[in-house]
């Protein structure tokens, strides 16, 4: 079902990568606002690796590979930064918003037409995005784009698609998305975060498109592009 209504006056907000901060880019585009930093996920993440542990330790388990759970430093947050699904679900469920596997019944209506969600949730090689409805319209999140990428419902479901075909992780996010933040200025307080007309994020799209090098051009974001010629 669409949402309603104009959010943040039309504007859209788009994080650009920021060291392997991509589960908090995620995050902050489903919300369209700088809602969470990587403390705040790091904290969640924390606090899943003590309820995981006690719950292993009350269980009564003494296996080796138990033993090796919970010697392990965290099942939810990388040494390179990544953070687990459940790390981005919780702090979805802040917003009272569900994450649920693509290919769930519950996700069915999506699975048939694309459109029928509001945003998807997408992650492969350690890389995290977001697949965006804002104002009615379809917007590619991902934060190693300068700017979000409109898509026709058209080229969304050739993506999903491709996207299944080539394994990826996908997640639909429901329920009842935040509408407004308090937009003071184009950047965002968080240094990495700005909030971009549509015509403006079609400009600097167009403008990265003609100016871009190969080379410059890492291999998540190659395979991503590759993702999409596979459609």
């Amino acid at each position: 079902m669409e949402m309603e209504g104009v959010s943040n006056g039309g504007m859209l907000y788009h994080e650009v990568q920021e060291a392997k901060l991509c589960a908090v880019h995620c995050v902050n585009t489903v919300l369209q606002g700088p809602f969470f930093s990587e403390f705040d996920l790091a904290a969640l993440a924390s606090d899943l690796d003590s309820k995981e542990r006690q719950m292993m330790q009350e269980g009564n388990f003494f296996t080796s590979s138990v033993g090796d759970y919970l010697s392990a430093e965290s099942h939810n947050v990388s040494l390179g930064g990544d953070f687990s699904i459940q790390v981005l679900q919780k702090a979805l469920e802040v917003w009272d918003l569900q994450v649920i596997a693509f290919d769930s019944p519950v996700a069915e209506h999506a699975q048939i037409d694309p459109d029928l969600g509001n945003a998807f949730i997408c992650h492969l090689h350690d890389h995290w995005f977001c697949i965006r409805k804002v104002n009615g319209e379809w917007y590619n999140f991902d934060s190693l784009y300068a700017a979000p990428q409109h898509l026709s419902k058209f080229y969304l479901a050739a993506c999903m698609d491709s996207f299944k075909d080539s394994g990826w992780s996908i997640f639909l996010v429901i329920g009842n998305f935040p509408k407004e933040f308090p937009i003071e200025s184009s950047e965002a307080p968080n240094g990495y975060g700005q909030w971009l007309s549509p015509e403006d994020a079609e400009r600097i799209t167009k403008s990265c498109n003609t100016t871009e090098s190969p080379q410059t051009i890492d291999s998540t974001q190659q395979a991503y592009q590759e993702t999409l010629l596979k459609k």
